[in-house]
Order: C-alpha cells, then structure tokens, then sequence
C-alpha cells in the first residue's frame, strides 16, 4: 500500500496533477495558469503565527514574483471563510494584502493529490510544501519543512529565478547563486570535450568539470 501512495504522488520534471478547487479568488484550476510559473504553497492552518508570518511575507514580495511571470497560490485545509476572515485580520494588524489567492482544501483533495498530510506530523494539517510548477506545466521543484518552521520567501523566489534560468539557457546554479551571479556549464561527456573544456575561452576553468561563466 505504501508503495502504490509513493507512486501516486507527483514527481520532479514530470506534468504537475491538476485540480480545480475553491479559492478565495473564486474556482480556480491549475491549468488555468499555464503559460505562468506557479509557486503552489500549503500552511498548517489559518490564524496561527508562523503562517501568518510567511502569509504577509508572500504578499510584501508579490510584485517580485509577478515580474518573472510567477503566480503564487496558497493552500490549507480549513474553509474559504476562515481565510477571508484571516486575510481581513492580517491587512488590519500587518499592513498588508493578500492578493493570490488561497485555496480552501477543506475535502483535503489537492492535499492528497500533492502529499501535503504527514500522519507523522498531523493527521489533519497540511504540513509546509512547496511546489514550483514551470509555465508549461511541469513540476520543477519540491521542497518540504515541519510545522514549526517557517520558510525564506528569498529563497523561494530565488530558486524559482535559478529553474526559469536553467530551462532558458541549460546551465546550472552553484550553492547560493543569485541573478548575475556566474554559472555553471554542463560537465562534458566524451574525453575529446573535456579536453577542449579546458583550453575554453571566456570562461572560469578549475578543471574539466568545474567550469563557470557570466551569462
């Protein structure tokens, strides 16, 4: 049984599973975003402060994200009411909108579909995912933290700014690599292009494998 859930759940550089699911925005389905990058975040649950932190912060970054063509989309299990009620409490006491929209997961659907319920953490929240989905509609990244610690909205924009590079010009990223910073070259894979590598011009050579440029 566990084997056939692990299948079931979606997986790097293959299409992210769609869904359609009430919002704040109204319904909403994910294709509806195709041609957009999309950052698909769960919280554990509306009214409690790591999530309110995190909340706020997407929503002070907001314009970053709409000036790479990304969408963000927010998830939890309780009802659309508790989160226009929450989203109305935060604008009061942060001095902030929330303008992407949260979807209302209450049958826990979309959490299911994504693997968003840990038993091990809760068996009702949905734990901290997030999934970044590229404009044409593949699942590009995954990352998963505990109920008690809240994510880097920087470096959730930052690795979407390093994906939207690599499937534009097929370069890597190094540790910590941030918008104009060098990057990393695709090793070579004859003997014949490692040995070119080396005596590769305009670039930062420390072996055949190691190499970085300015793009």
């Amino acid at each position: 049984m566990d084997g056939d859930v692990q299948r079931a759940l979606p997986r790097l550089n293959e299409p992210a599973p769609d869904f359609s699911a009430v919002s704040t925005h109204g319904p909403i389905k994910l294709s509806d975003y195709r041609g957009k990058w999309v950052v698909l975040f769960s919280h554990p649950a509306d009214f409690t402060p790591v999530c309110t932190t995190e909340l706020t912060a997407f929503a002070r970054r907001q314009k970053d994200f709409s000036a790479i063509n990304a969408q963000l989309i927010g998830l939890s299990v309780d009802s659309v009411y508790s989160h226009i009620a929450w989203i109305r409490n935060m604008e009061q006491h942060f001095g902030v909108k929330i303008e992407y929209p949260i979807i209302a997961d209450l049958d826990t659907k979309v959490a299911q579909l994504y693997g968003m319920i840990h038993p091990g953490a809760s068996s009702t929240a949905t734990v901290r995912c997030v999934f970044v989905i590229d404009d044409e509609g593949v699942l590009r990244a995954m990352i998963y933290y505990p109920l008690t610690n809240g994510r880097s909205v920087d470096e959730i924009l930052r690795i979407v700014q390093a994906l939207q590079l690599n499937k534009a010009k097929g370069v890597a990223t190094p540790e910590g690599w941030k918008p104009g910073d060098k990057v990393i070259v695709p090793p070579p894979v004859t003997v014949a292009d490692a040995e070119a590598r080396l005596k590769e011009k305009g670039a930062e050579v420390t072996d055949w494998y190691f190499v970085k440029k300015a793009l």
